[in-house]
Order: structure tokens, then sequence, then C-alpha cells
């Protein structure tokens, strides 16, 4: 079965930076498309940022809140998603969520545990 397990969140100063890993099971990351989607207090669940499969040439797209600043990426050995945070904002102070949504066998979304990630002085 599907299984999102993230790590990285943390307390960071605004300007540094942050790397979030989410190791998945249950499907093989290559093989779909992955997100990361944050929601910040008193606000709602957005989508932060997207990579698409390999066979869809693993196109990478992001928020325009965050263009520039955050990457992500996936190692496919550890069959893990990353998203690489740089140039933090105290704006950015979120739980971060890893995300999949499943096309086949039935369509369902598949979410993390979700990590804090907390930028201030």
């Amino acid at each position: 079965q599907v299984q999102l397990v993230e790590s990285g969140g943390g307390l960071v100063q605004p300007g540094g930076s942050l790397r979030l890993s989410c190791a998945a099971s249950g499907i093989i990351v290559s093989a779909n498309a992955m997100d990361w989607y944050r929601q910040a207090p008193g606000k709602e669940r957005e989508l932060v940022a997207t990579i698409t499969s390999s066979s869809s040439s693993n196109t990478t797209i992001y928020a325009d809140s965050v263009k520039g600043r955050f990457a992500i990426s996936r190692d496919n050995a550890k069959n893990t998603v990353y998203l690489q945070m740089n140039s933090l904002k105290p704006e950015d102070t979120a739980v971060y969520y890893c995300h999949y949504y499943m096309k086949y066998v039935a369509y369902r979304h598949y979410w993390g545990q979700g990590t804090q990630v907390t930028v201030s002085s």
C-alpha cells in the first residue's frame, strides 16, 4: 500500500535553507508525478511544487511564491522525493505535505503526515 513519510522540517532563520524528504513505499516515485503542498496558519493548503514522472520528462512546476528559491527533485535509488528550500522567508512558515494522486486502480489522494517548517529570527 502507498505510504509517504516526510522529514526534514524545523526552525530556520530568514534566508536559511532546509531540505525536506518524502520517503515513499508502495509506489515508484519515478513512475509518478509527485507534489509538495503547504498549509500556513489560517490559510488554505496550497500546491508548492510538482515533479512529473520520468516518462513525462521530470518536468518541475512551482508556485509563483517559491520560484527561484525552491527545487523539487527525486532520488530514484532511495525512492524519495525532496524539496530543497533556499532563501526562506517568514511567509514560508507552514506545515509541508508530500502528495501523490493515484489515477489507476482508483482515484485517491495520498498524503504524508506533514512536517513543520518555521522561518523566524
